[in-house]
């Protein structure tokens, strides 16, 4: 893991540029904020810069992390008791207007139609009613480990977390793709396109919104849960791992992968694999302004169980997805500048 610790010098640098832009924008969902981010993020520190630069080009590890952020916890407020309409008012705003500067140095920051209504800046809390989902806002049942939405050909490059709350010091769980014994595991059968992955339960449509009041958006979000559906009826085959074989990149979500009609050597190499990827899995206990950016090529994710409280004072996260070539998903976008995938 890469850390940079920010000082008390560095958030005095910026905080008042935050604040200024904050006049500007009425929440961080706002296109033109989100579209002019990548040159705001020009005014962040220069150190702090060249620490996400060499994270992005020379994939010294799977996991930064930036600490240091002053975070006030009296100005946030209670946790939110869910996502929806957390965003209008946000006493974070000046956080996630530095999170979203950070992450627009590692790509274009984008989000889904079928996940937190489109919204860009997800809220990762525990939500009443989904302690025994497989979901981000569970909580009595670990999260499965998983690449971010392994199942689709636009899947990020990374998934960045910024830590407001965590009480509990409950763990992300980790593993690094540079630290697995390749020599131990069939490479060369875990490259085929023979492995199944369905869409993780987030992209289903009772975890959104039922219509948005847009007649075009509402068809195009129906289009993508219609695909969804038929990933789910009709699973794609697809490889496990891809780049370079000497040091492979990933993409698997164990708990949502079906293994009938898989042969036997694609099975045994499966299961060889995440054999390794537990044995080398580590717990990371993200505290409050603490920014996680986890390489969604080369690292597996998950976190641990915990027992949520809903008084106010629950974990609570940011989460922004991060891609590289946004051009490569504009047939799911309606324009090329909108961001959401459909």
């Amino acid at each position: 893991m890469n850390r940079l610790t920010l000082t008390p010098a560095d958030n005095a640098a910026f905080f008042p540029m935050l604040a200024e832009i904050a006049k500007d924008f009425d929440n961080i969902e706002n296109p033109e904020l989100i579209r002019r981010a990548p040159v705001l993020a020009r005014s962040l520190p220069e150190h702090l810069l060249a620490f996400l630069e060499d994270f992005r080009l020379r994939e010294p590890s799977a996991l930064c992390v930036l600490s240091g952020l002053a975070v006030d916890e009296e100005l946030l407020g209670p946790t939110p008791e869910h996502w929806r309409d957390s965003q209008y008012g946000s006493p974070a705003f000046c956080l996630e207007i530095f999170f979203l500067l950070c992450g627009s140095v590692l790509g274009d920051v984008f989000g889904w139609a079928t996940q937190q209504d489109g919204r860009i800046m997800h809220d990762v809390l525990p939500i009443r009613g989904h302690e025994h989902y497989e979901l981000g806002s569970n909580s009595l049942q670990h999260l499965s480990w998983h690449t971010e939405d392994s199942f689709h050909p636009c899947r990020g490059d990374y998934v960045a977390l910024m830590c407001l709350k965590n009480p509990d010091l409950v763990e992300t769980n980790v593993c690094d793709g540079g630290d697995l014994e390749w020599s131990t595991v069939d490479v060369e059968a875990l490259f085929e396109p023979e492995f199944t992955q369905m869409p993780d339960n987030s992209h289903r449509p009772e975890n959104t919104a039922q219509s948005t009041g847009d007649p075009a958006v509402d068809r195009l979000r129906a289009r993508s849960f219609a695909l969804i559906q038929s990933w789910n009826d009709d699973p794609v085959k697809r490889p496990v791992l891809f780049g370079d074989r000497q040091d492979p990149y990933l993409a698997l979500d164990p708990y949502h992968m079906k293994t009938e009609g898989w042969s036997g050597r694609s099975a045994k190499a499966f299961q060889g694999l995440c054999d390794e990827i537990e044995a080398k899995m580590k717990g990371v206990a993200l505290r409050p302004g603490d920014c996680a950016f986890i390489d969604n090529f080369r690292a597996v994710h998950g976190r641990k169980s915990f027992r949520a409280r809903y008084d106010g004072t629950d974990r609570w996260l940011k989460r922004l997805n991060i891609t590289r070539n946004l051009r490569g998903s504009r047939a799911w976008r309606p324009a090329p500048d909108n961001r959401v995938i459909y």
